[in-house]
This record gives structure tokens, sequence and C-alpha cells, in this order.
């Protein structure tokens, strides 16, 4: 079983980011803020973890293909190798 934890890591980044984000965009301009000197802590880490969770994805996605092809494509010099 060959699992790439970035998928599933990805996954979960990238929802917990928009669940951030959509919360942040919600409360965008809400007197919550005024204590934090106006910073939506949530929108800005919500797109962080959005951005991170996609990459992840996305990678771990890209070494699953290459994975796949480094299977189905014969390799030419195990046949002659023998020894070290």
């Amino acid at each position: 079983m060959n699992l790439d934890l970035r998928i599933p890591m990805g996954l979960m980044f990238t929802l917990v980011g928009m669940i951030l984000t959509v919360y942040g965009l919600a409360t965008r301009g809400s007197a919550i803020y005024l204590r934090s000197a106006g910073i939506n802590a949530n929108l800005d880490w919500g797109l962080v973890l959005l951005v991170f969770g996609v990459s992840m994805f996305l990678l771990g996605r890209r070494g699953e293909k290459k994975l796949k092809s480094r299977k189905s494509r014969p390799s030419a010099g195990t046949a002659s190798r023998r020894g070290h």
C-alpha cells in the first residue's frame, strides 16, 4: 500500500483553510477585529492554510502519477545487472 501523506494532509488543510477564509470574509468589518488592531487573522491564516493545502494536495497527486508511470514502464537495465 503506497499512501502519500501529502494527499490527505492537503485535503485537511484545504478544508480548514476554506472554513477560516469563509468565516473571515463573513465577519469582515466586525467589531471583533477592533481589539486586534483591525487585523482579520481568520482571513489571513485561512488563505495561508488554503494555499498550503492545495499545494500539498497537488504535489501528492503529481507524486502518485510519477510512481504509476514508473511502475508501468519496464526498466531496461534491470535484466542485465548482476552482482553489486
